[in-house]
């Protein structure tokens, strides 16, 4: 007895085709859960991001409280002193975002 050949579904477009593509995303995402290697490394990666932001933290704050020290009165420096400090935390903020999405969808 002959099997029938599956037809290949119709081609998607427009916003249906978006939804459609998120979902397989989705589901090979959960597939790709189920890789004891993935997840270790989705921890390590999330460990590495969160040192990296607490230490760019630290360090902010340690520009601040010597800023506050040198500077008690408002003052451009003091000002450009702690809105890069500001940057760096937020900046490295960013990085960690773009790393977790590039370890949740490149392996997809």
């Amino acid at each position: 007895m002959t099997r029938p050949i599956p037809q290949k579904p119709p081609r998607k477009t427009g916003l249906a085709h978006f939804f459609a593509a998120a979902s397989y995303s989705a589901m090979g995402f959960r597939r790709l859960l189920r890789e004891s290697a993935f997840r270790q490394e989705l921890v390590i990666g999330f460990a590495i991001c969160l040192c990296a932001i607490t230490a760019v933290e630290a360090l902010n704050t340690a520009i601040e409280e010597l800023v506050d020290h040198l500077s008690p009165e408002w003052s451009v420096f003091a000002k450009n002193a702690k809105d890069l400090g500001s940057l760096a935390v937020g900046a490295t903020i960013g990085a960690a975002a773009l790393y977790t999405l590039w370890a949740v969808l490149a392996p997809i």
